[in-house]
């Protein structure tokens, strides 16, 4: 039990598995076939019945992979030894070794890891591979290849979010406000409002966005008529809705009520230069979002709040794979393809900033230990920090990410 304690510590501090393929370590077929016969047919099942989650499935494992050629990359082009590259976690599915490096897929697909020798100084090497560590290189160098997962996400996002802005535009005030869902038995449905109506006007007031359209509509006393108009197809419909009172309305307030959902923002096709500038300019307003986020999300006060059903700010809600695919499920069938991509950025600008948060055993924290060992060098001598102090902290943190983990699964599955 003890050694097995001790390999999880190393492998933790050490961003991967410290242990080479033996021939006891070495699958059986039937479990490669196994294994690998079973996430075939669940990503089949996910693409036949959920074809855009399935897309955003695979985009995710392409980010994943990519994440980890950053690192691999610049490690072998900083003079560090690789060893390892592997999809996945835990007990190995397959694996080959080429060049050096053992290349393979283990069983649980929740990430992936590439093994660089040498990473601190519980990471025990043979003598003469000491100069390929990761410990022994320089500041930079060791700062960005720990940093580079983080900026290959950062590069996806810049890649995907250009190319959605160019070719399929991006989500701007349009200047009309058009109905996308219709309240079943309300004024509106009374009023024969139907979805993709445009609303042009309210009582001869033009109406030119969402914000001002349910302004008007919540400063108008319930039980008022308002004439409606219209623009459907090439169209114009005029009619009348009686409001009543706002069922979301706050205990007292008085507020009109529609029945309707609607958005005033569509994609504005832009140019190229418009694009390669907004696009770079909004991922940096979604990097200070996700940060605020991500500490809103790790604060264990608010996820005990939607355990117990106190919380309803989404937010600060905890969630897996499981509900960014149904997520994406919605994106696609709303927005195709555009919306799919787009998705799939913000979620490589989250996972990139997450990942650069100082904590073992994320990257972030290797990061903050090379900058900790840079303030402390004097007169050009290396300073190596004792990371078995840190021990205690990276296993609180693993804790705090797996009750993370299992409680947004819990909320994606059990509470939808």
């Amino acid at each position: 039990m003890s050694s097995r304690i001790d390999r999880f510590k190393n492998e933790m501090a050490a961003g991967g598995s410290v242990t080479e393929v033996t021939v006891d370590d070495k699958p059986s077929p039937f479990m490669t076939i196994g294994v690998l016969g079973a996430w075939a047919v669940l990503l089949g099942a996910l693409a036949w019945y959920r074809p855009w989650a399935f897309a955003f499935v695979i985009g995710v494992l392409i980010s994943i992979y990519l994440h980890e050629v950053g690192h691999f990359v610049t490690a072998r082009r900083s003079g560090m030894k690789v060893t390892q590259f592997f999809m996945g976690f835990g007990p190995r599915v397959w694996s080959t070794h080429r060049d050096g490096v053992e290349w393979g897929v283990r069983a649980i697909p929740l990430g992936a890891f590439v093994r660089i020798i040498g990473m601190n100084n519980l990471d025990d090497v043979p003598l003469e591979d000491e100069g390929y560590t990761y410990r022994q290189k320089s500041f930079p160098k060791r700062l960005l290849v720990i940093s580079a997962g983080s900026i290959m996400h950062m590069i996806i996002a810049i890649v995907t979010i250009v190319g959605v802005y160019g070719f399929a535009g991006r989500v701007e005030e349009a200047g009309r406000v058009t109905v996308y869902a219709v309240t079943p038995d309300s004024p509106a449905s009374s009023a024969g409002v139907q979805e993709r109506d445009i609303i042009a006007a309210v009582d001869g007031t033009a109406i030119t966005s969402a914000a001002q359209f349910r302004t008007t509509l919540g400063a108008t006393a319930p039980g008022t008529t308002v004439t409606l108009d219209l623009l459907r197809g090439d169209q114009t419909v005029t009619t009348t809705a009686t409001l009543v009172q706002s069922p979301n309305a706050a205990t007292g307030e008085t507020r009109g009520f529609l029945g309707v959902a609607s958005d005033s923002r569509e994609r504005v096709d832009q140019s190229w230069l418009q694009a390669v500038t907004k696009g770079p300019k909004d991922l940096v307003t979604g990097v200070g979002q996700a940060i605020v986020g991500i500490g809103r999300v790790l604060n264990p006060v608010n996820v005990f709040g939607h355990l117990t059903g106190t919380n309803t700010d989404v937010t600060s809600r905890p969630t897996t794979l499981v509900g960014a695919t149904r997520m994406s499920s919605d994106f696609g069938q709303s927005d195709g393809w555009a919306g799919l991509f787009s998705l799939l950025a913000a979620l490589n600008v989250s996972v990139g900033v997450f990942n650069m948060f100082p904590l073992l055993p994320l990257d972030g924290g290797h990061a903050a230990i090379a900058i900790y060992e840079r303030t402390r060098e004097r007169n050009g001598k290396r300073y190596f920090a004792d990371v078995s102090k840190l021990m205690p902290l990276v296993s609180i943190t693993i804790a705090l990410l797996g009750f993370m983990f299992f409680t947004g699964l819990y909320l994606d599955t059990v509470k939808g």
